[in-house]
């Protein structure tokens, strides 16, 4: 695996890349859930590149920036094991250079929900995005569905600057008792390591209600707010349009049912999709073959 720290020296590399090339974008700390991305882009391209970058853009002011785990040899042992050709691993000075002015909005989109917690947010996301995009110019982005308004975010990014990369969304990894894997799960105590599936459960049980017919968002979210008891404290529940992010004020499908919510200080998210009647996941993009045909689940 040939490891490149600036943009020019990326762009290189992947041109003696073998096409296409897929690529998965992470902060590092990898997990199963970056691996299983990481295993199917491997399976649909002929090359495959990933980058690690803690991205200082996308943390608030009182976020976790500092103290996020950052284990960068232990990082390079798992993609070497998984395949990977290319690790894109830039510092914050090559990322942000003095005089560094340019930011990326995608408008509404990145203003609802987590947007509207996190201020600035989905700026920086969209803006370290698009600055890896330009330096490794892949034909397919994977992204993870557990960050689910991260990816309309970024869909909008490529199809608004004609971006030309396919963008594939790939189903969450789980526990065995249904958490979200995530970087930041290793912040829990064994205690609230515990309850921490409660968080799924209640976004199921509001999932559960649309699909038998519930029309009221009110009754939909309060069902699964049963779940969501104590030690968690409720951030929000909400029901969303997959394709717009908008919430639905009268529950139809498809539908999202996105959750996030405390245990201590730390913020767990999820979501829960509903498909149409007899429909696809409106979110995780079917599995393809190295030449591009859709395959079987």
């Amino acid at each position: 695996m040939l490891i490149v720290r600036a943009p020019g020296e990326c762009r290189r590399a992947v041109a003696e890349l073998p096409a296409p090339v897929g690529f998965v974008p992470t902060m590092g700390a990898l997990h199963a859930g970056h691996l299983a991305v990481i295993d199917r882009a491997r399976d649909e391209n002929a090359a495959v590149a990933v980058s690690i970058f803690v991205n200082p853009l996308q943390f608030g002011p009182h976020e976790d920036y500092e103290r996020y785990p950052r284990v960068f040899d232990r990082d390079c042992e798992l993609l070497r094991e998984h395949g990977v050709q290319l690790l894109y691993a830039p510092s914050v000075e090559t990322m942000y250079p003095e005089g560094f002015s340019t930011t990326i909005d995608v408008g509404r989109l990145s203003e609802e929900l987590e947007g509207a917690r996190r201020p600035g947010h989905f700026r920086g996301v969209a803006t370290v995005v698009a600055k890896l995009l330009g330096a490794v110019a892949p034909h397919r982005l994977y992204l993870g569905q557990k960050d689910a308004q991260q990816t309309a975010v970024l869909r909008r990014l490529v199809h608004d600057l004609d971006i030309g990369t396919e963008v594939v969304i790939a189903r969450t990894v789980r526990e065995h008792d249904g958490l979200a894997l995530s970087s930041r799960n290793v912040y829990l105590t064994p205690e609230q390591r515990a309850v921490a599936p409660a968080l799924q459960r209640a976004l199921r049980a509001t999932a559960w209600a649309i699909e038998e017919g519930e029309r009221d968002p009110r009754a939909a979210v309060e069902l699964g707010r049963m779940e969501l008891t104590a030690p968690f404290r409720e951030d929000y529940i909400a029901v969303v349009d997959p394709a717009t992010f908008s919430v639905q004020e009268e529950l139809r499908r498809p539908a999202l049912v996105l959750g996030a919510a405390y245990l201590g200080v730390t913020r767990l998210i999820d979501n829960v999709a509903v498909p149409a009647e007899g429909g696809a996941d409106p979110i995780v993009t079917p599995r393809r073959s190295q030449h591009g045909s859709l395959r079987v689940p």
